[in-house]
């Protein structure tokens, strides 16, 4: 793998990605996951860095383990179906890692919807569940099409509605994905904020200015000073299409949040000083109201349409949801996942003090 010097925090050096993903793995089996565990955490962390979501990556796993040994999420947990009429299930992950119960979650969903061709599933009480976007792309190699949407229920409270000037909601991210013809399943993944709240932890590791009009300060006052958004009192995260994200924020709080018993964001919830994350997850096989092979056609020819316009400028190109993760995973696991020191000096740091040595991943 090729490398860049990592003295300036805005440089970063490529690492293998088996090489990281067995580490990260060592990390989480010696902070007490079983190894099964460990290894779908640390796919899902390091999947997300291939796909070029590093917000949702290997950055996270210095916090996850602090959480563990803090009790805020427990290792070894399974999703636990607490009501099940069939066509709606809830699960509890009963703070279990999120990436064990959603996948758990998922693969429960995809039975159900061969079954009775429509269900709809929801989690509370799960830990971070990742990048939701890679349970839409499950569903869909599994020929099947589904909406996300999800909430934390207070301690992810980073978001200033439409219009206010301090936190009053989380980032809520909303997935969607569809199975294709014959290609790879195409998977919208978006928050309804501006911008992630990893995403302004990896710019501040890098020392990086955030994009204008993005975060506010704790007066209320734009900024692009990450360390701002951390300070006493905090910045809050924009919505996304103001009055747009901002309702659909709310939207994800009802439907994750209050439908699910997982409680909406709200400093006063029971769970607010943990990071809880519930989700509501809506599944259709194709055929449930036309024919699958309509289904498949009808996507085909809008991607063909939609992919075909033309680019707005020269040399540039039309792009369809999924479609720069796609191409940044191609990248990535030819060249190597690009970690920037900071968060390599926390990996390092978090696998030293369990042991776990990482001269394997030192080049």
């Amino acid at each position: 793998m090729g490398k860049t010097v990592v003295d300036n925090p805005s440089k970063a050096m490529l690492r293998n990605p088996a090489q990281v993903e067995s580490l990260v793995a060592a990390i989480f089996r010696a902070a007490g996951s079983s190894g099964a565990e460990a290894r779908t955490i640390a796919e899902h962390l390091v999947d997300s860095n291939l796909v070029g979501h590093d917000s949702h990556g290997i950055v996270r796993v210095h916090k996850y383990v602090e959480w563990a040994s803090d009790g805020l999420v427990v290792p070894n947990r399974h999703a636990q179906v607490v009501r099940d009429s069939g066509s709606a299930i809830l699960v509890d992950g009963e703070f279990g890692y999120g990436q064990v119960i959603g996948r758990e979650a998922m693969d429960l969903l995809a039975e159900r919807v061969k079954k009775h061709g429509s269900v709809s599933l929801a989690i509370r009480n799960s830990g971070h569940l990742g990048r939701i976007g890679a349970w839409a792309e499950r569903l869909a190699r599994e020929r099947i099409v589904s909406v996300h949407f999800v909430n934390t229920s207070g301690f992810g409270i980073l978001v200033a509605p439409h219009g206010g000037s301090d936190r009053r909601l989380s980032a809520n991210p909303i997935a969607a994905g569809t199975p294709t013809i014959d290609g790879p399943p195409i998977v919208l993944d978006m928050a309804t904020s501006i911008i992630a709240e990893g995403k302004i932890q990896m710019m501040r590791n890098k020392g990086e200015r955030l994009p204008a009009n993005s975060v506010i300060d704790g007066s209320g006052a734009p900024t692009t000073d990450a360390n701002l958004f951390y300070a006493d009192p905090p910045g809050a995260i924009l919505p996304v299409g103001a009055h747009k994200g901002s309702g659909l924020s709310f939207f994800c709080e009802v439907l994750a949040g209050a439908l699910t018993g997982g409680f909406a964001s709200n400093p006063d919830s029971p769970t607010c000083h943990r990071l809880v994350n519930n989700m509501l997850s809506i599944a259709f096989d194709p055929s449930t109201f036309e024919s699958s092979d309509f289904f498949m056609d009808d996507v085909r020819r809008l991607a063909e349409w939609v992919g075909g316009s033309p680019p707005m400028k020269a040399g540039g190109s039309t792009l369809l949801p999924g479609e720069l993760e796609r191409q940044t995973r191609e990248s990535r696991e030819k060249h190597g996942i690009p970690v920037d020191s900071v968060t390599w000096l926390q990996l390092a740091a978090t696998a030293t003090r369990l042991g776990v040595p990482v001269s394997d991943c030192a080049q």
